[in-house]
């Protein structure tokens, strides 16, 4: 099986080389050439298509040093369908570098596929990495073997991220009725990593939810989406995580399935054509697209309800790549913001180039992540603002290592915590006069 061989030609047709993608492309914005930019990687992908290239080593390096963050989407007159484009070429860069070095073998089974197959693997892991900061280990490590120990030890260990004490079953029941009148029912998705470090964003979503008039079922045992296999080659995989997280959710039942992360979000938006050739769950797979929304659009359309309390504070929205790209989402939070009352919302400098997250792409692309995150965070420095919000856990990590880096104290937010807070703060009694 060839991935790209076998793709609709059309998909490669589309190209038409005008390069209005390339001041959008933030690879080709840094290095200049051709081969960085989308119409480049393009013209490799069609080569390989139609036989006259191999793809070697080579182009899975180039297929790997692209973010995938669609901002040659949003810029293209010809509607070219790259999201597809760029996770067949990262398929068929793993089919025809197989076997890979063992090192890498292991590595890529051991993120991908053990940790990420079980919720209660990952969740596990999550609990050591927890252990390791509150019993003191890692200021014990950062002040004694990562002093003396190479550099790239001390920059990937000031990425370990802050995981909660507490996970999203622990923190929401697997269904919560309405306190107001009721609208909607709907599924709440935790995610993975997003359960890990923003269970508590979880909790704010499934709040925001209940104050809006929706029912709120949240099942237990849900895992991986599956948007980092498909974003990283391993298409197979991602097929099977899609058909067990459809399976957690009966959908007859439910109005909406509802994410607050907008990496998966894009993907969950695609399980239609992930599962189309599947004979079981193709037609599942269709209506589980037609109902996936993330929260700030699913709040749009059916009408907000203010908050009364305020929030008096100086803001600016950072659009994750794949929400305002991959699902053109760019007023909905934006909305959202605005409806809190006390907020000034202020604009973001280049607030849709990416931050450099890209899944794990500061992981195996450290040195462009880190020029697009000092970029980012010279345009977040220029607005002044004390809340930095954006609606992804990627970005949401990568902009609070960096600004933690800087030693700039802005908080860093997801735009519906911020609504979350803003209700909470209304239903909460007055506090009472000292006597």
């Amino acid at each position: 099986m060839s991935y790209l061989k076998d793709l609709d030609y059309s998909v490669l047709q589309q190209c038409m080389h005008c390069g209005m993608c390339l001041p959008t492309c933030p690879t080709y914005d840094d290095t200049k050439v051709e081969r960085n930019s989308p119409r480049g990687r393009i013209s490799l992908m069609r080569a390989i298509a139609d036989g006259n290239l191999e793809a070697t080593k080579q182009f899975k390096d180039e297929m790997y040093f692209c973010l995938g963050c669609l901002a040659c989407e949003t810029a293209c007159p010809a509607g070219v369908d790259y999201t597809n484009l760029f996770e067949m070429a990262r398929a068929e860069a793993e089919r025809s570098q197989a076997p890979r070095a063992p090192l890498r073998r292991l590595s890529r089974w051991a993120l991908l596929r053990m940790l990420f197959h079980r919720q209660g693997v990952l969740r596990f892991i999550g609990r050591m990495i927890w252990l390791y900061r509150e019993s003191g280990l890692q200021k014990f490590a950062r002040a004694t073997i990562l002093r003396v120990g190479p550099a790239r030890w001390r920059r990937l260990e000031a990425k370990t991220p802050l995981v909660r004490s507490e996970f999203s079953p622990e923190l929401i029941k697997p269904e919560e009725k309405t306190p107001v009148r009721k609208r909607y029912r709907v599924g709440l998705l935790t995610g993975c990593v997003q359960d890990l470090i923003y269970s508590d964003v979880n909790r704010d979503t499934a709040d925001v939810l209940l104050a809006n008039g929706c029912d709120v079922v949240t099942p237990p045992q849900q895992a991986c989406c599956g948007s980092l296999h498909a974003h990283n080659g391993e298409y197979g995989w991602a097929k099977g995580y899609a058909r067990r997280l459809i399976d957690h959710f009966e959908l007859d039942s439910i109005d909406a399935i509802i994410t607050n992360a907008a990496g998966c979000g894009s993907h969950l938006k695609h399980f239609d054509r992930l599962l189309s050739d599947d004979p079981h769950y193709a037609e599942k797979a269709v209506y589980w697209s037609r109902k996936v929304r993330d929260i700030s659009e699913w709040l749009a359309e059916i009408r907000i309800v203010p908050p009364k309390a305020s929030i008096e504070a100086r803001v600016t929205y950072h659009d994750p790549c794949h929400l305002c790209h991959g699902q053109k989402i760019t007023a909905q939070p934006r909305a959202l913001l605005d409806a809190i009352p006390g907020l000034d919302v202020v604009p973001l400098t280049e607030s849709m180039w990416c931050c450099g997250s890209a899944g794990i792409y500061n992981l195996i692309q450290p040195e462009m992540a880190e020029k697009l995150l000092q970029r980012k965070l010279d345009h977040i420095a220029q607005t002044g603002a004390q809340i930095v919000a954006t609606g992804n856990p990627g970005c949401l990590l990568q902009i609070q290592s960096g600004l933690a880096a800087r030693g700039v104290d802005v908080m860093v937010a997801h735009p519906v915590s911020l609504l979350a807070h803003a209700y909470r703060a209304a239903s909460a009694p007055p506090p009472t006069a000292p006597k």
